[in-house]
């Protein structure tokens, strides 16, 4: 089971979903924005086995509310049952921005931070190394080197111009190697069940936030209509006591 994240315009859906698949399950199209709005799964037979693939929307859209991208983890979660063997974090070399190290932030707090260890980058747009090693193009990136490090050196990179199949059997042999170092099993429901918790946790909190925000609102509006008012009052006091000045001077 593989749970694919990352954000749009990485080749996350066409250049990574149907690549492993090798056919056309994932809807992928030039746009702005992320074309993947829900979590979807699809299965394929590769090199003889059976391989699925969960694609999730990007966890960082802004479009996007908590309760909509909570909603997406529990859905993966559901469809990942009993759990992923692996969550490819998809990253296009050439492209890699702050945003990424945030994504595999997000991975943790969705998904317990057990899921480090379930987790690869996984790199699109392999053709712009032209044949030199991923290794001294990592080695020129600080950056790069953080976020392959932080997935404990667990990294592949896909040549999406090429139809060598190896690439896709290297992929799977890499995961293969994953869970063999996690004892052979997958990131399991008690994991997810720490991830559903902070989830929560992260709902309430933003909950509280929002009702802060209203009272605090609501307050300054009754601070204002109060102000009003004792304006008004002063004002209508100090009519009345012009007007008898005014009767009693005549």
């Amino acid at each position: 089971m593989i749970v694919l994240v990352g954000k749009s315009g990485t080749g996350k859906s066409s250049a990574t979903g149907n690549t492993i698949l090798g056919r056309k399950c994932f809807e992928s199209k030039f746009s702005a924005w992320s074309m993947t709005l829900d979590c979807y799964k699809a299965k394929a037979v590769v090199s003889g086995q059976q391989v699925a693939v969960i694609d999730t929307p990007d966890l960082l859209d802004t479009r996007f509310s908590v309760d909509k991208t909570s909603k997406d983890v529990c859905q993966c979660i559901s469809y990942a049952s009993p759990g992923p063997h692996v969550f490819l974090v998809v990253s296009r070399l050439g492209r890699y921005t702050e945003e990424e190290m945030w994504m595999v932030q997000r991975i943790q707090d969705f998904f317990g931070q057990a899921a480090d260890r379930y987790t690869m980058v996984l790199f699109t747009g392999g053709d712009i190394l032209n044949d030199e090693p991923i290794e001294d193009f990592l080695h020129e990136s600080p950056d790069l080197q953080k976020l392959v490090a932080r997935r404990y050196g667990q990294y592949h990179v896909f040549n999406n111009k090429s139809k060598d199949p190896s690439q896709v059997s290297e992929l799977l042999q890499k995961i293969r190697n994953i869970v063999e170092k996690n004892g052979g099993s997958h990131h399991t429901n008690e994991m997810f069940q720490e991830a559903e918790r902070k989830i929560e946790e992260e709902r309430q909190r933003i909950l509280k936030e929002k009702e802060e925000k209203i009272r605090k609102e609501r307050e300054e509006v009754e601070r204002k209509l109060q102000e009003k008012y004792e304006k008004a009052l002063k004002r209508i006091q100090a009519e009345r006591e012009a007007s008898e000045r005014e009767q009693l001077n005549n």
